[in-house]
């Protein structure tokens, strides 16, 4: 289900509609509409914004991608049975497979389409496909070793319900690890809640979504979790994924404009949000009770 390059696709209309009116599942609308083959996605089958060593160039872009989904999955128990919660296109889960070395390996996604477009890499991960709300996890209660999610959380309903959920599913002394975007602070004038009500619309998220890295971790402490640790980390993820961003649309000719010009308007509201600190880049890592 690519995103073909040179026409726009239903679900790219369904998307600029959802703009003005979200549906039940806006996140799902959105990744019906980026597909399997994002042109700005910065590797193919990629849609983490990569962990960087150097300042964002194309070269480095797979591994920074990686590197990202190996820093979060370090924290994990290893040879235990693990959930990874909205994974994507399935490009990570080998990654945490071979970091994490599980005896069991569930993959969850709100969006079954992702889960069928990536159903070689979970054969390659001998992951378990699972179509699921991380707010309503399909999973029996005390079942789990570890919990991973990267760079999902901000596309959940609410937070505080999945840090309850995780509390649930976790056995004693099991390990939650994440990666999220924080809103450090509220607009200030037209441009910065522009460029703030803008990205909740496009990227199908709630209003709840906008949540400072330390009412984050509060979340996850009053749900019960312990031994809570934030670390920001946007200097090598959100500033070198701009510069890379940038680059690719000065010389991307294959997309439709509007997709183009869609994409250097967000651009720009991006960067104007993480030039003035609206928001950060954090991972997250907490034990369960």
């Amino acid at each position: 289900m690519a995103t073909r390059p040179n026409k726009w696709t239903k679900e790219n209309v369904l998307h600029v509609a959802a703009l003005f009116r979200q549906g039940r599942n806006p996140a799902a609308r959105v990744y019906e509409s980026i597909g399997s083959d994002f042109f700005l996605a910065p590797a193919r089958g990629w849609l983490n914004l990569g962990l960087w060593e150097g300042s964002g160039s194309e070269w480095e872009a797979e591994a920074a991608c990686r590197r990202l989904v190996e820093t979060v999955a370090a924290a994990l128990p290893k040879g235990g049975v693990v959930l990874d919660v909205g994974n994507g296109l399935g490009a990570q889960d080998p990654v945490i497979s071979a970091v994490a070395r599980p005896r069991t390996l569930v993959a969850l996604n709100i969006t079954e389409w992702q889960l069928r477009a990536g159903r070689a890499r979970l054969r390659a991960a001998d992951a378990s496909p699972v179509v699921g709300d991380a707010c309503r996890l399909p999973i029996a209660g005390g079942s789990l070793d570890g919990v991973i999610s990267v760079e999902a959380a901000f596309h959940f309903a609410s937070r505080r319900a999945f840090f309850e959920e995780c509390v649930r599913v976790l056995r004693p002394g099991g390990v939650l690890t994440m990666s999220d975007i924080a809103t450090q602070r509220l607009p200030r004038g037209p441009l910065e809640a522009m460029a703030g009500v803008t990205q909740l619309r496009a990227w199908g998220m709630k209003r709840g979504a906008a949540m400072p890295a330390a009412e984050i971790a509060q979340a996850a402490r009053a749900a019960g979790l312990v031994d809570v640790e934030v670390s920001a980390c946007g200097d090598r993820v959100v500033g070198p994924a701009l510069r890379l961003t940038r680059a690719r649309l000065r010389r991307t000719a294959g997309a439709p404009f509007g997709h183009r010009a869609a994409a250097r308007a967000m651009l720009a509201q991006v960067d104007l949000m993480w030039q003035r600190g609206m928001i950060e880049y954090i991972l997250l890592r907490a034990v369960g009770p």
